[in-house]
């Protein structure tokens, strides 16, 4: 099954915030091919530039997700799709716009105001507790 890690799970890991413990199980199913982990571009971006003053080894993780997960851009679509949406979150529009034509069947976010449409949402404690 492709699944959509979003941003927030990524940095909720290498900053060890609340969501720390489910978000790592997620990514190590991915790792471990339980799943197909999908990121978006712009998620590694963010990362470093959250993340890069607080993590001294952040270029390490970043190049584990560019090795474990397929990273996959936004096009001329996607930001016509996030521009037509009355969405307050542009990057998440973007976001799903790209998730949705990779194919993934779930997006896990632990944002409560993600955009959605068809593909279900789960947080990432709620993938551990379903799937994991």
């Amino acid at each position: 099954m492709n699944i959509f890690i979003d941003t927030n799970v990524f940095l909720d890991v290498v900053l060890k915030r609340e969501n720390y413990q489910a978000g790592l199980s997620v990514l190590n199913a991915c790792g471990e091919n339980l799943f197909q982990g999908v990121v978006s571009d712009i998620t590694l971006l963010n990362i470093d530039y959250v993340a890069k003053k607080q993590v001294s080894d952040l270029r390490k993780f970043l190049t584990v997700i560019n090795d474990r997960f397929v990273v996959i851009g936004a096009d001329n679509n996607a930001f016509s799709l996030a521009l037509e949406t009355n969405h307050s979150d542009l990057e998440d529009v973007v976001q799903y716009g790209a998730a949705e034509r990779s194919g993934c069947e779930l997006i896990v976010t632990n944002d409560k105001a993600f955009f959605q449409k068809d593909i279900r949402l789960i947080s990432s404690s709620g993938f551990v507790k379903e799937f994991l």
